[in-house]
């Protein structure tokens, strides 16, 4: 068991490997980017990566404080649900007006992976090859898409 402490540092130290491992790759637009603190350049829509003790995800949030607007924001990634499984070569979990950690209504379509832990540096690997290939992915489907949310900004 870790201290608060201990358990923070050992997340951190983790992101910083990923961050350090994953930075020499390019965006789709040939751009050096911050992996791990992807800017979508959307208001209230994030690519978040996640690790816990159980289990690790990848998703699109959708977080703007309207559910009206928010739901427009929705349907606008399910038009495009096609090139996204095409680009991902999988199928994620569609969830409208998902209630969070915090108790905030938010949408997502995310993807997760469990058995793994982010405290168990034996797992990193695992981890990585999980991130890695999906927020790449993620960054060539926004690298297009992005555009047909232009009217919601």
């Amino acid at each position: 068991m870790y201290s608060k402490d201990e358990a923070s540092q050992l997340k951190q130290t983790f992101w910083t490997t990923f961050g350090q491992y994953i930075s020499p790759q390019l965006s789709a637009e040939g751009l050096r980017v911050n992996w791990v603190n992807y800017k979508t350049g959307i208001k209230y829509v994030y690519f978040r990566m996640e690790a816990s003790k159980k289990s690790a995800s990848i998703a699109i949030e959708i977080a703007h404080p309207d559910a009206g607007i928010q739901e427009l924001f929705f349907e606008q990634f399910l038009e495009l649900k096609n090139v996204l499984h095409s680009v991902l070569n999988e199928d994620w979990e569609w969830q409208l007006h998902y209630i969070n950690e915090e108790g905030k209504i938010t949408s997502r379509i995310i993807r997760h992976l469990y058995g793994v832990s982010i405290f168990n540096k034996n797992d990193w690997p695992e981890l990585i090859s999980f991130f890695k290939p999906r927020i790449i992915a993620l960054d060539e489907f926004w690298s297009d898409a992005k555009y047909a949310f232009d009217a919601l900004k």
